[in-house]
């Protein structure tokens, strides 16, 4: 799972998009690219878009649901979550002299 994170990662527009829905959260596709274009200058078709959308709900980054004919996109940050608290230690271990 690890590795399909930090791929998700990877690619600029993919953090333009998590950004967006940090900023807000339950977006249809067509806010997310309307959003990337006024906002990023973001030029991609939709299509593509819903393909990066695609690998962030892959790395478990984005949720997605459905009500009636829409769909919304949430963002999910556990993953997240877990790669900090992975290499992150409450308490330093104490050093002996």
């Amino acid at each position: 799972m690890d590795e399909e994170l930090f791929k998700a990662l990877a690619d600029p527009t993919r953090r333009r998009i998590l950004d967006e829905l940090v900023e807000r959260d339950a977006q249809t596709l067509f806010e997310i690219c309307s959003r990337l274009v006024s906002k990023h200058g973001v030029g991609l078709t939709r299509q593509a878009i819903s393909q990066h959308l695609a690998v962030l709900e892959v790395a478990g980054l984005v949720r997605s649901r459905r009500e009636g004919r829409y769909k919304f996109h949430d963002l999910n940050t556990e993953p997240l979550e877990h790669i900090v608290t992975r290499w992150l230690r409450p308490d330093p271990p104490e050093r002996t002299p």
